[in-house]
């Protein structure tokens, strides 16, 4: 029989102690979302989801090209199932230059408009050396290699569902089960682990099934409990109002669905759909900085 593994409360007591007394205050990558919006901290697991066309993915790459602008030191990995580098920044680019995306996506722009296109472009090529993006296959293992090729501190999944676990697993869930127990030996050693998250159609208000936000909780999540519970934080993005007059630009809420270290705080935020930007009130912003960590590669073979 195996002896266990455990600690004796007497034996942190003293370190945790000292820690409360004099410890350095808690890193927060400054997103630009401001000191009481969206954070993201070193040592943490945020889930994101949303209905279709809500723009998860343009929030979370909006939120990571800002925090590597804002900490020179940062490094940060982006393993995309669905969208190859080119398109993600693109996206990125159309929000830093307020040019529409469909002009930047078709080649269709003209002169003064590329001229527009040049201080984006340099603010890009400044953060390129520090932003990788995972290539086939979407594996954990092949994430933790592209994370430990620059030291990224932060690593984004989008989809989650969709990036494999090491070994093989029975079903879907067992697969996601896995994933996250991987991703949280990543928060454990210090890493940001932000997990995009596909949803179910729910009921909404008059019983229909639809995205609609007044329908969507935690249980939407696609396997929902492996994530729910792996993760510190858990978001969903959804329109403050019906959205179904096809308006550029719309009100949305980020819910906070899970806080495990504090009380979950709602966001209000406007989402401009041809420039995939997004932006809420403002108000002060945190800023990242302190040492990397080791390598991710095989953390959780540990266990």
């Amino acid at each position: 029989m195996s002896a266990g593994n455990y600690i004796l409360c007497e034996q942190l007591f003293n370190d945790w102690k000292d820690d409360v007394l004099h410890g350095e205050p808690p890193r927060f990558f400054d997103v630009g979302m401001g000191a009481n919006g969206f954070r993201l901290c070193p040592g943490t697991v945020t889930l994101l989801g949303g209905s279709p066309g809500m723009g998860k993915t343009a929030f979370v790459m909006q939120c990571v090209v800002t925090a590597l602008v804002n900490a020179p030191s940062l490094s940060a990995c982006i393993a995309n199932v669905e969208m190859p580098p080119e398109r993600l920044l693109e996206r990125q680019l159309s929000r830093l230059s307020d040019l529409p995306l469909d002009g930047i996506q078709r080649r269709t722009l003209d002169a003064v408009q590329k001229g527009q296109l040049e201080p984006a472009l340099g603010l890009l090529s400044g953060v390129a050396d520090r932003l990788v993006f995972v290539q086939s296959p979407m594996t954990i293992d092949n994430v933790a290699a592209a994370a430990d090729s620059i030291s990224a501190e932060l690593i984004v999944l989008d989809y989650i569902q969709r990036i494999r676990p090491v070994g093989s697993h029975d079903d879907k869930r067992g697969s996601v089960d896995a994933t996250m127990d991987s991703i949280r030996h990543f928060a454990a050693a210090g890493y940001c682990v932000v997990a995009v998250a596909a949803v179910g159609r729910t009921k909404d208000a008059r019983g229909r099934s639809s995205y609609a936000g007044d329908g969507l909780s935690l249980a939407s999540f696609r396997e929902s409990s492996e994530l729910e519970y792996g993760a510190d934080d858990a978001y969903l993005i959804v329109p403050t109002e019906d959205d179904e007059s096809g308006a550029l630009e719309i009100g949305v809420t980020l819910r906070h669905l899970k806080s495990r270290y504090g009380k979950p705080t709602d966001i209000e935020l406007a989402f401009n759909r041809s420039r995939q930007s997004f932006w809420p009130q403002p108000v002060d912003s945190f800023v990242a900085s302190g040492p990397r960590r080791g390598p991710v590669r095989g953390l959780w073979r540990d266990s």
